[in-house]
């Protein structure tokens, strides 16, 4: 189990690692220009949301499914993610990652039962009609099945966390919120469930809790720089460049592709975490609203006066226990390095049960 989740893992952060540097540009934009960042700007931002939600979800599910077959799957793969985009109100970020393989699976037999079968002069034609209706299909499963499905996913995650907080149990909100995160769910758990429910109780307080549960920078940091110490390959160099664009610039998609390359390493999230909520819930901490992107300058905005050690104690102590379980996690468990993909295909690499 232990080694099929871990190529599940490697599999989906390849996904994901070739369009590293298409997640920067957009983390820049958003950084750059949305109401609350460095250099507010109403033309530049009208492209934030459509890079999230559209052109991001695309590229992951090209790439995944280019790693099955080729330029074909990675079209298709493309085509398919389009319907889980319209299927849902949230970043598909997940619904590439499940559409883009599938579809590239389905295109790949497809291709393997018509290729003996196809006259001789007629290749062209009938290869692009194979991709064209079968794209057509499963663009339009996926709009009614993978899109509501991750869709209703975030939703139980949602309710599981408020239910977690309503319960007074609050540090253990965490155990829902990295996973949903490395899913790529931060953005509908935060905005949400969270931003609501910290609104209500910033009304009555002046500051809520509930602001710093998915945007505390301190988790990711510890674990990348747990990557940059213990670390090796491709993740390792490229760490201290995602610790620049997750710490400072508030992007904290850019870290996870490293929990997803390593699945153990959510340990390490769940160890800074939940000690950075206990001590946030033992000093009574609070950020006066959403802090947008989640970087530290944002923190920094969003601190009520007088409650800096409180913020940034439960913060500077995530970064240390994520960093210590990370360290202890990548020498006991040294990971697999992840490369970039190929016209080829990767998945006999990449160990993917059932692929292939």
């Amino acid at each position: 189990m232990l080694a099929r989740i871990q190529s599940w893992g490697g599999f989906a952060a390849g996904m994901v690692v070739p369009n590293i540097g298409a997640f920067i540009a957009w983390g820049l934009l958003t950084a750059l220009f949305i109401p609350t960042g460095w250099l507010p700007n109403e033309q530049f931002v009208q492209q934030v949301g459509p890079m999230i939600l559209n052109l991001l979800p695309i590229l992951i599910g090209y790439t995944g499914g280019r790693m099955i077959h080729g330029q074909r799957g990675g079209i298709i793969g493309a085509v398919a993610t389009m319907g889980t985009i319209v299927g849902s109100e949230i970043p598909q970020f997940l619904g590439g990652m499940i559409a883009g393989p599938i579809a590239a699976q389905v295109l790949k037999r497809i291709d393997t039962a018509l290729e003996p079968r196809v006259p001789i002069g007629f290749e062209l034609l009938i290869n692009n009609f194979a991709l064209g209706i079968s794209g057509l299909v499963l663009t339009m499963l996926a709009q009614i099945a993978i899109g509501p499905f991750v869709q209703t996913l975030s939703d139980v995650l949602g309710g599981a966390v408020s239910g977690l907080i309503s319960s007074g149990l609050l540090p253990l909100v965490d155990l829902v919120v990295e996973p949903a995160k490395v899913l790529f769910l931060n953005n509908a758990l935060n905005l949400g469930v969270l931003a609501p429910l910290g609104a209500a109780a910033a009304e009555e307080s002046g500051k809520a809790i509930h602001f710093l549960l998915e945007s505390n920078p301190g988790p990711g940091l510890g674990m990348l720089m747990a990557y940059w110490v213990a670390g090796k390959g491709l993740l390792k160099q490229s760490a201290p460049g995602a610790i620049v664009i997750h710490f400072f610039g508030g992007i904290h998609e850019i870290y996870f592709p490293y929990v997803l390359a390593h699945p153990i390493m959510i340990l390490a999230m769940y160890a800074g975490g939940i000690v950075a909520d206990t001590w946030f819930v033992i000093f009574d901490a609070g950020l006066v609203a959403v802090p947008s992107p989640g970087s530290i300058f944002a923190y920094l905005a969003m601190t009520p006066q007088g409650g800096h050690f409180a913020v940034f104690g439960g913060v500077f102590l995530a970064v240390v226990a994520a960093f210590l379980v990370g360290s202890i996690l990548l020498r006991a468990y040294p990971a697999k390095d992840v490369g970039e993909d190929d016209d080829d295909g990767e998945e006999e690499s990449l160990g993917i049960p059932g692929l292939g």
